[in-house]
């Protein structure tokens, strides 16, 4: 059996949630080993700010 790791990397929370359930949905629920969430903000040179929602996933194949 491998192991994999899937990244995502979206500028909205919504976006993250629905891509990772889009590729939860093709695997099988026993084969997640892990999922991890992070979150990054930064400023832009106008003070925007800039947010980063990621997660990784560690599957089984």
């Amino acid at each position: 059996m491998n192991c994999k790791v899937k990244l995502f990397d979206e500028e909205h929370e919504e976006d993250l949630e629905r891509e990772v359930n889009r590729f939860l949905s093709k695997i099988d629920e026993s084969d997640i080993m892990d999922i991890k969430y992070q979150v990054a903000v930064s400023c832009s040179q106008n003070n925007d700010q800039i947010f980063c929602f990621s997660a990784m996933i560690l599957y089984r194949t």
